[in-house]
């Protein structure tokens, strides 16, 4: 495993897709978390955070682990769509596209169909077909196209110009990455309810929503962030280690929802002065962090909630005594998680 310090940011282009109506408007900080909690609050799930013995024995710290495996739409990614569609439909869109490797783009189609706007959804080619199947059955469309970030961007555009749709960017978007901050806002609460301050939080990191929203929910509480990527797509690593968001060569990784090839400017913006660390892990860690959570925890994680806690389990002494953990989701393919297993 490896670990990425922050430097100094060198300003970048934004390579992920065009903004979306009015998003420019949004201010992002703690309080943008906070009002989106609030928004967010009767059409959400408030889901539990679980402790399990032998996983705190194996770290060698308390974890707190915050399970939005069992969310809405089976990830915490329904937070960031439903402010970001209620913000476009407010506005008078006439539909919503997003691209995404398969979280996202289930949350956005969720969310378009409670406001009763069309969507258009872009996955990669090779996108699991049990998350391709959740966006159907939220009738939505599925495109798919090449498994590159740069591929779906590409095809975004195509489409925002043939249907005169809004695009809702899962990593550019300030609606969204408030939404995204309010799980570990409600981790920080939860955890506080029980007399419990936590000293780090660790996130999984694909184009960067995730972290982000931490460093937001987070801000002037003394917790530290910890960012946890594949070591197939170390996006957020190299672009902390160059100073600014670069996209990467990308090897094979179970954890289908971190793959983007390159960290969104935005949240590296963000993210690059407050995180504390970023840490790889690899495949194996990965895969057996998932047969953790589900025969010690009793927890259905996918591979991206399982990068998270892989990072947990091997390094959690290093973090402090109390750690939380995002568990990002739990939609994982069947046949994976039966041959994990």
């Amino acid at each position: 495993m490896g670990i990425g310090h922050a430097r100094e940011h060198t300003p970048a282009d934004n390579r992920t897709g065009g903004p979306d109506r009015g998003q420019e408007s949004a201010r992002l900080d703690g309080a943008a978390v906070e009002r989106a909690g609030q928004r967010l609050a009767s059409r959400i799930w408030r889901t539990p955070v679980v402790r399990c013995e032998p996983l705190d024995a194996r770290s060698g710290a308390r974890l707190w682990l915050k399970a939005e495996n069992l969310q809405v739409g089976g990830s915490f990614k329904v937070r960031g769509a439903l402010l970001a569609v209620e913000h476009l439909a407010s506005h008078g869109s006439r539909g919503v596209i997003a691209q995404s490797t398969g979280n996202h783009a289930i949350a956005v189609a969720l969310a378009a169909r409670r406001y009763g706007l069309p969507a258009v959804l872009v996955l990669p080619g090779d996108a699991p077909p049990a998350k391709v199947q959740r966006i159907r059955e939220a009738g939505a469309e599925v495109v798919t196209t090449g498994t590159l970030l740069a591929d779906r961007v590409a095809v975004v555009a195509e489409l925002r110009e043939l249907h005169g749709y809004d695009a809702i960017d899962p990593y550019q978007n300030p609606h969204v990455i408030a939404g995204q901050g309010t799980a570990t806002a409600e981790l920080l609460e939860q955890t506080a309810q029980q007399g419990v301050g936590l000293d780090a939080v660790v996130v999984p990191v694909g184009g960067g929503s995730a972290i982000a929203g931490a460093c937001l929910a987070t801000e002037g509480r003394g917790v530290s962030v910890v960012g946890a990527e594949p070591e197939a797509v170390p996006a957020l690593t190299t672009a902390l280690r160059v100073g600014q968001p670069v996209t990467v060569p990308v090897e094979y990784t179970i954890a289908d929802g971190l793959r983007p090839d390159r960290i969104g400017a935005l949240p590296f913006a963000l993210a690059h002065r407050a995180v504390a660390a970023v840490e790889t892990a690899s495949e194996e860690a990965i895969a057996d962090a998932m047969r953790a959570a589900f025969l010690q925890a009793r927890l259905v994680i996918e591979p991206a909630a399982a990068t998270a806690l892989a990072i947990a389990l091997e390094h959690a002494s290093r973090h402090g005594v109390d750690v939380g953990v995002l568990l990002s989701g739990g939609n994982v393919e069947p046949s994976l998680a039966a041959s994990l297993l």
